[in-house]
């Protein structure tokens, strides 16, 4: 009964602790940047095809191709249009497209970071995001990181009271082998004998948006 006692208030005060300190991954702030200043013209999904590229006819680069042959300190001279280079002396920003605008007095540089962490992710995962990663991150410091940890990593407190070895969702090799729907299934009902099954807990809605969320610990 001690024991009992002892792993409840444990897991109490992990979940304090939980919003007081839950790192934010890179990815997730900067699909949020995304969301309020790129996709109007890069379009959702990244592909250039915002609604805001359509209306002014411009061809804004598809960021899912254009972006695997570059660096980030490419990627950082052309969202924030500073540098040149060395040869020819054009701006890098305008390498991808002409009506790139510079960002440099509106983004920081962990802005800048995490838009490209996001940008890698759109670039290279293998699945698009299911739901809204920002009712994700709540619901997965709410249920998930007690196990998974607040980063993905597997290490969340509950795996060493219980002796448990939970899924790393910061590894994006071992997340991209499962399909959306692969994990919405494993969230809906469980998985072995210590994941529980969450769909008499969470929605459809939820849970698709708990896997966005998961997409974006690995980027």
């Amino acid at each position: 009964m001690k024991r009992v006692s002892t792993l409840i208030a444990l897991v109490a005060v992990w979940g304090v602790a939980l919003e007081a300190v839950a790192a934010v991954p890179l990815a997730f702030e900067g699909q949020r940047l995304f969301a309020s200043y790129c996709q109007l013209c890069h379009g959702t999904t990244g592909t250039g095809a915002g609604p805001l590229a359509e209306k002014m006819g411009i061809t804004p680069a598809d960021l899912t191709t254009t972006l695997r042959s570059r660096s980030d300190t490419i990627l950082k001279k052309i969202i924030t249009g500073q540098g040149r280079q060395t040869i020819t002396g054009r701006d890098r920003h305008n390498l991808i497209s002409e009506a790139m605008p510079e960002w440099k007095d509106v983004f920081n540089d962990h802005q800048v970071e995490a838009l490209i962490a996001y940008l890698r992710f759109l670039s290279t995962s293998k699945h698009k995001l299911m739901g809204d990663p920002v009712v994700g991150n709540e619901l997965y410091q709410q249920y998930c990181a007690v196990c998974h940890g607040e980063e993905g990593g597997g290490d969340g407190v509950m795996t060493k009271l219980m002796n448990i070895h939970p899924a790393d969702h910061s590894n994006p090799n071992e997340m991209n082998e499962l399909s959306n729907n692969q994990l919405v299934n494993i969230v809906r009902r469980g998985k072995g004998r210590y994941m529980p099954a969450w769909k008499d807990i969470l929605s459809r809605d939820e849970i698709e948006a708990l896997v966005s969320y998961i997409r974006l610990l690995g980027n």
